[in-house]
C-alpha cells in the first residue's frame, strides 16, 4: 500500500487473489479501508479483486470470492497486494510473473499479505528489499531465498514494497497506512470500530512469548526451548543444551518432564519435524534438502522420524499439502 497519496481520491488498491489465499489476511486488510471511508464521509480508498484468469478464487477456508478483473485486463495500479496462503509457489506462472514486472515498471507499489512475499521473490521483485511473512513461513522463505533480508515484524512498509505477517497483522498494516496518510485520529477511530484494542506498531511480536506459549515462568526451561528453536538445522547435544541453559543434564530432563510432560529429546524432535512439515508445504526443496535443513543426516533417517510422528511419509505430506 502506498505511503504517499498520488492522484485523486479514491486511490485504488488491487488485491491479487491466488488459490488457497488467506481470507483472514485479505479481510483484515480491506475492512479498515472500508471503515475509513465511512467514518471520514468520503471515498479515501477503493479496491479491486484480481485473479489470474478473471474467474472466482477459493480461499484456504473453502470460501470463494468473485474477481473483478483478470490480470490481462489490468495495466496499471497505484498499489497491489498479493494474497496467498498455503503452498504459494504452486501457483506461479510465466504470465503472472511477467504481469507483476509490468506493473512494477509502471510504478505500482507491490506487496504481499501472509505468504505473498514468496510470489514477489520468485519474480525477482524483492532484491534489496526487507520482507516479513507469517512466522510459520519465514523459515521456508529463508531456505528458498537466502539472499533476501527478512524480519519478524508484524509488517514492513517501504516506498516501493510492503509486506505483513498475515492474519490480524494485515489490519495493523492498513491502520498504519491510514494513520500516515490521513492522521492518527482517523486510524484510532477505525481501530475502535474494529474492536481492535490498540494500534500495534510494526515491531510488536507476531507470536506469544514463550512464557505464555509454554505456560511456565521457569527461566531455565524458557532458555532451553528458545535455544532449541534457534538451532534446528544443526541440533545441539543435550549436554550442550543443558550447559547453555545453566542446568545439569539431569535437571534438564526433570524440567521438561515436570513442566511439559515430555523429555527434552521428544520436544526437540517435535520442533524439527514441525519445521520440516512447513518446508514440505511451502517450498519445492527435495526431501533430502528438507531433512538436512531440519537437522537430519539422511533422507532415510528423516523419513523414518517423520512417519513415526505423523503416520505418513514426507512425500505423502507434500502431496496432501498441494491438494
Amino acid at each position: 500500500m502506498r505511503l504517499k497519496l498520488q492522484g485523486a481520491f479514491p486511490e485504488c488498491v488491487g488485491f491479487l487473489l491466488l488459490p488457497r489465499f488467506s481470507m483472514m489476511a485479505f479481510f483484515s486488510a480491506v475492512e479498515p479501508l472500508r471503515i475509513a471511508n465511512r467514518i471520514s464521509g468520503r471515498e479515501l480508498f477503493d479496491w479491486q479483486l484480481i485473479s489470474e484468469d478473471g474467474g472466482p478464487v477459493t480461499a484456504s477456508n473453502g470460501m470463494t470470492l468473485l474477481a473483478d478483473r483478470a490480470i490481462g485486463d489490468v495495466h496499471s495500479l497505484p498499489s497491489l497486494a498479493v494474497c496467498s496462503g498455503f503452498a504459494p509457489e504452486a501457483h506461479h506462472s510465466r504470465p503472472l510473473m511477467a504481469w507483476l514486472h509490468r506493473l512494477d515498471q509502471a510504478g505500482c507499489v507491490l506487496g504481499g499479505l501472509d505468504t505473498g512475499g514468496f510470489v514477489l521473490a520468485a519474480a525477482g521483485l524483492l532484491d534489496g528489499e526487507r520482507v516479513t511473512l507469517h512466522w510459520e513461513s519465514l523459515p521456508a522463505f529463508r531456505e528458498r531465498f537466502p539472499a533476501i533480508e527478512t524480519s519478524e515484524e508484524l509488517f514492513e512498509l517501504g516506498e516501493r514494497r510492503f509486506s505483513c505477517a498475515g492474519g490480524a497483522a494485515a489490519m495493523d498494516m492498513a491502520l498504519e497506512v491510514i494513520a500516515r496518510r490521513h492522521g492518527a485520529r482517523l486510524a484510532i477511530d477505525v481501530s475502535e470500530q474494529l474492536i481492535h484494542e490498540r494500534l500495534r506498531s510494526r515491531s510488536d511480536r507476531q507470536r506469544m512469548t514463550l512464557v505464555r506459549r509454554l505456560g511456565t515462568h521457569n527461566p531455565r526451561l524458557i532458555e532451553a526451548v528458545a535455544t532449541m528453536e534457534r538451532h534446528l538445522e544443526a541440533p545441539l547435544s543435550l549436554g550442550e543444551l543443558a550447559r547453555r541453559s545453566g542446568v545439569s543434564l539431569r535437571q534438564l530432563q526433570r524440567l521438561f518432564e515436570g513442566e511439559l510432560g515430555v523429555s527434552p529429546q521428544q520436544w526437540y524432535l517435535r520442533l524439527r519435524l514441525e519445521r520440516a512439515r512447513h518446508l514440505l508445504a511451502e517450498t519445492d526443496l527435495d526431501i533430502l534438502a528438507v531433512g538436512l535443513a531440519c537437522g537430519f543426516a539422511s533422507s532415510s533417517s528423516f523419513s523414518r522420524a517423520f512417519r513415526a510422528y505423523y503416520g505418513h511419509s514426507p512425500r505423502e505430506e507434500r502431496r496432501q499439502a498441494g491438494g
